[in-house]
């Protein structure tokens, strides 16, 4: 029983996910839904209202009069409440079947809100415009949004419990160094270079090109003048296209009779048909297409078929994805830079991934200047350093005036947005500058606001309000790309496929650490790992068998990187536990560029609010930052090493295996350079 809520401290609701545990729950305390002329989605959202209303009003009032909040509680029916406050914005997670802890609920919360930066980006930073963009006026605009964002959670759980890559948070490669060495040259010095040259792009120029099987990395490249793509960012990206493309290995890579077994049921009990097939093929039609009786609770079938009329038509498959993304260049650091994200399947399971760079970026690098030094003078201000304007000199505030001035000439003012910053830049040039105003005062704030406001409008303007329709790589050029790539891993597909499977297996790995079950090494600087496949479908297996056993392990390498992460939030880097039959380790430590192995230090906690991992949070790369500052003359990476030993192994091979398993995978040859 799940659920996470976002609201505004009026208590609006901005966001909700449910799982049907949950939905059922609340028909049942509140009754069914009925239609009044809004839709049962609606009426259902006011009883999300009604349920959440006292939660929200008694921690809005705990923040005015104690300057506290609710971080999590636990009912007597052990539900358990998770509550994180972004700016106005309060999120809310629920657990109830006791699937989920503390720690995952507000994993859960930081990822979406990774996502709604992803999605709005600068738009984020201001709480009024992101109540707007996540609550539309128009039902059918707000329903679309909230189903895409329902979509990306529930995919993100699913990959979490099933992928060992969103287990650790960090991506994993396909291991074939030939291979990615071709596609890595094919993608720079053919796929890139045509479609950058190319007249049909727009504006557009291809900054980062890589090919995904499933959720493995085959192949990444990315243009000499493009910025890194931080692993945070890689990681939504991956996330993204798993939502837009799900794949299923147990069926993308099957027959087509293997499909039909697979789709069977034998309890589902079906209607004859009118007339007998003409063609033999429509004998292997789909669950979906065929007719069947099937008991449903009416008000949820009646949600269902009210969602499916009112469901919007699908998007252009040629209309790419507005994401905003990382981007460090020699101007400095921008968090949130817009670019454009193409997502083309080869074949099922196999995607090329594009991300372009708009020609427009420039004004966005401007806007996040400016709020940059808003936010700055309205903390100056805050913290009581008033003064008057220095009329001379090359200052900050005057370095605001003059590039603002300009900005706003070139925007021109056609546009309702770029008049209201208009309006915001005169008033705060009429309290800032003129002769007979206060000058840098505190009387400044609002103006302050007001003007970041404004500039975050211009943003959502310029970039986020269905932009992407209107610019982008023709269609013709897309299939373009897709057939030279088609071309390329024609001969390759099955194997890949395959290959993403049983990426590499414990078999090699036997003979030279006996008793090892599992491990994953990550590599925390280059945001990468390694793991033996543990695949639990019922038509493939690793060497753990399927069934209870392999279900077992699973769960027992899962609950391992759960606490590994308590420990490491408490300021341990080495974990040894005997957990029954098996013998459990974690380590985490620093070495330079030769692989020399740096002495161990005390490490900060993070926040007690944020969790421990690259996707919502980068953690590690804030541990690397600080770690560097007593390096500075060297390049410090990161390492983590989880095992799982048979518990007879003594605990002396068990720790004389870690140390040479992890320099067996440092090696060079082990993981395929980026």
């Amino acid at each position: 029983m799940k659920c996470l809520l976002v609201a505004s401290e009026s208590a609006e609701v901005l966001f909700y996910w449910t799982d049907p545990e949950f939905h059922i729950r609340v028909q049942e305390q509140y009754g069914p839904t009925s239609d009044d002329g809004e839709g049962p989605q609606h009426a259902f959202e006011d009883r999300i209202n009604t349920l959440f209303a006292p939660i929200i009003i008694s921690c809005s009032t705990m923040v005015d009069r104690l300057r506290e909040s609710y971080t999590t509680f636990c009912t007597e029916s052990n539900d358990i409440y998770v509550l994180h406050q972004f700016e106005e914005c309060l999120y809310i997670a629920v657990n109830g079947d006791g699937e989920e802890n503390e720690d995952d609920l507000r994993r859960k919360i930081f990822v979406i809100k990774k996502l709604t930066e992803v999605m709005f980006g600068m738009v984020t930073l201001s709480s009024t415009l992101l109540r707007k963009e996540l609550r539309p006026q128009d039902t059918e605009q707000r329903r679309a949004l909230w189903r895409r964002l329902q979509g990306l959670l529930e995919t993100y759980s699913r990959l979490r419990e099933q992928d060992q890559s969103f287990l650790v948070e960090a991506v994993e490669r396909l291991i074939h160094p030939t291979l990615c060495e071709q596609c890595i040259e094919f993608l720079e010095r053919r796929l890139v270079q045509q479609l950058n040259s190319s007249a049909e792009r727009a504006g557009e120029e291809v900054q980062h090109a890589f090919i995904l099987v499933h959720t493995k990395l085959l192949a990444f490249y990315s243009s000499r003048n493009a910025s890194t793509l931080s692993s945070s960012d890689l990681l939504t990206l991956m996330l993204m296209v798993q939502h837009l493309h799900p794949s299923n290995p147990e069926i993308d890579d099957s027959s087509p009779e293997d499909i039909q077994d697979t789709t069977a049921d034998p309890e589902v009990f079906y209607t004859p048909e009118p007339s007998p097939p003409e063609h033999p093929a429509e004998l292997g039609r789909t669950d979906m297409e065929a007719p069947m009786f099937q008991f449903v609770d009416p008000d949820i079938q009646m949600a269902e078929d009210s969602l499916q009329t009112l469901q919007m038509n699908p998007p252009d498959p040629a209309t790419p994805t507005r994401v905003f993304l990382e981007t460090t260049l020699k101007e400095g650091f921008f968090p949130m830079m817009p670019h454009s994200m193409y997502s083309l399947p080869l074949w099922p399971g196999i995607t090329l991934v594009l991300i372009t760079k708009i020609p427009s970026s420039q004004v966005a690098m401007s806007i996040y200047h400016f709020l940059e030094t808003v936010a700055k003078l309205e903390k100056r201000l805050k913290d009581g350093q008033e003064g008057a304007v220095p009329q001379r000199g090359h200052t900050p505030i005057q370095d605001l005036r003059s590039k603002m001035d300009k900005f706003i000439r070139v925007l021109g003012n056609n546009e309702i947005q770029t008049s209201l910053l208009q309006k915001a830049w005169a008033e705060f040039k009429a309290k800032a500058f003129s002769r007979g105003g206060p000058g840098l005062s505190r009387q400044l704030v609002p103006y302050c606001r007001n003007l970041h406001t404004q500039l975050c409008g211009v943003f959502r303007q310029c970039f986020v309000s269905g932009s992407c329709s209107t610019q982008r790589l023709s269609p013709s050029l897309q299939d373009r790309a897709l057939t030279m790539v088609q071309d390329k891993l024609l001969d390759w597909k099955d194997f890949l496929l395959v290959k993403s499977k049983r990426n590499i297996t414990m078999v090699s790995y036997l003979e030279e650490f006996p008793g090892l079950v599992h491990f994953i090494y990550v590599d925390r600087a280059a945001g990468q790992m390694i793991a033996p496949s543990l695949n639990m479908t019922e038509r493939a297996s690793s060497e753990l068998g399927k069934g209870p056993l392999a279900q077992y392990i699973k769960s027992k390498v899962w609950s391992l990187v759960g606490t590994a992460r308590r420990y490491l939030q408490k300021g341990y880097t080495t974990v040894t536990q005997r957990d029954g039959d098996y013998y459990l380790c974690y380590f985490l430590w620093f070495e330079n560029e030769t692989g020399y192995k740096l002495e161990v230090v005390d490490i900060p906690s993070p926040p007690d609010s944020a969790p421990i991992g690259m996707l919502a949070w980068d953690y590690y790369r804030k541990l690397l930052r600080y770690y560097s500052k007593s390096h500075s003359s060297e390049v410090v990476k990161c390492y983590e090493l989880f095992t799982m030993h048979l518990g007879v192994i003594p605990s002396d091979y068990v720790l004389q295996h870690c140390s040479q398993l992890a320099r067996k995978l440092w090696e060079p040859s082990r993981i395929p350079l980026l």
